[in-house]
């Protein structure tokens, strides 16, 4: 686990070349075809020598939920010690792995009109607006939920309004938590200096950039069955590309929101990893990180 950027990768592969380990990505973009600059996938070459599972196995146009990625999880480890192998899951989508580990809330479905109801809203009154009212009727998750978010902010308001009920509340009525038929065992790449991660985050969009991220965008856009509003289109990066191609933000506007955002989203991510029970904090991915993380592996008798 970790922050974006902060080497999740490149430790599971060396952790691969020590261990028989097969990789299960955990991030809810990668799952995505076709969106591989932005989503930080491992190119092809990686990718061919150490394989990873739930990568490439979704269009951008289905949503996938992190009730589909617990169920593909559970095959997935499940096929994995059958072969005698190590499921090693690496990724920074924190919903993910807490689903994983605490089970699914009983949550409605989606409402079109709430929804719609609350994008207008938005629209005219900004996502401050409802961050504001998330505040009022559900209080901890205005809390964990930052006013950028819009996605998660219009599922926390419209599951209230659909049911009366906070989403807090209703988390903390969860199903689905039969004992897991596996251990596990939670290591995390946690960067001391922000500063340094900040800089590696943002040399990493731009190279996103470099690498021809805009034309990945653009060959999305020119789809006719892809829109802003799906959670594919909404990942941090392809958001603000869509949006300079749309001509609502200039290059350089684009290329400050992009890095921005991703920030936010290593800060929610810290906030996560600060609060995660069991888990093991690595650092920074160094030369102390690879051996560190093999000690614990072998003394947890995996």
């Amino acid at each position: 686990m970790g922050p974006t950027a902060s080497g999740k990768t490149d430790l599971a592969i060396e952790l691969a070349q020590q261990l028989p380990i097969d990789l299960v990505s955990v991030d809810s973009t990668q799952v995505y075809r076709q969106m591989n600059i932005g989503s930080g996938k491992p190119d092809a070459d990686t990718l061919a020598r150490f394989p990873h599972r739930l990568i490439d196995i979704n269009d951008p146009s289905e949503p996938y939920s992190a009730a589909d990625f617990r169920s593909d999880a559970f095959s997935h480890i499940e096929d994995i010690v059958q072969r005698q192998r190590i499921p090693l899951l690496v990724g920074g989508t924190m919903l993910y792995f807490k689903v994983l580990r605490d089970g699914l809330a009983r949550l409605p479905g989606a409402s079109q009109a709430i929804r719609a109801e609350i994008e207008n809203r938005a629209a005219v009154e900004g996502w401050q607006s409802i961050h504001n009212e998330l505040a009022r009727v559900d209080p901890p998750a205005a809390k964990r939920i930052h006013p950028n978010d819009p996605q998660r902010l219009q599922r926390a308001l419209e599951v209230y309004l659909l049911t009366g009920k906070p989403l807090t509340e209703l988390h903390q009525n969860r199903y689905d938590q039969a004992n897991l038929p596996f251990r596990l065992v939670f290591l995390a790449l946690m960067p001391e200096d922000r500063s340094q991660l900040h800089q590696r985050i943002e040399h990493r969009f731009r190279h996103m950039l470099k690498s021809g991220l805009v034309e990945e965008v653009r060959l999305l856009r020119d789809r006719e069955d892809l829109h802003p509003g799906l959670p594919s289109i909404k990942s941090v990066g392809y958001r603000q590309v869509w949006q300079y191609l749309e001509g609502e933000l200039n290059y350089d506007a684009m290329l400050e929101r992009g890095i921005i955002a991703t920030r936010q989203l290593a800060k929610r991510q810290h906030t996560w990893l600060r609060s995660w029970p069991e888990l093991t904090i690595l650092g920074s991915h160094s030369g102390n990180s690879l051996p560190a993380a093999l000690n614990i592996l072998e003394s947890a008798q995996i």
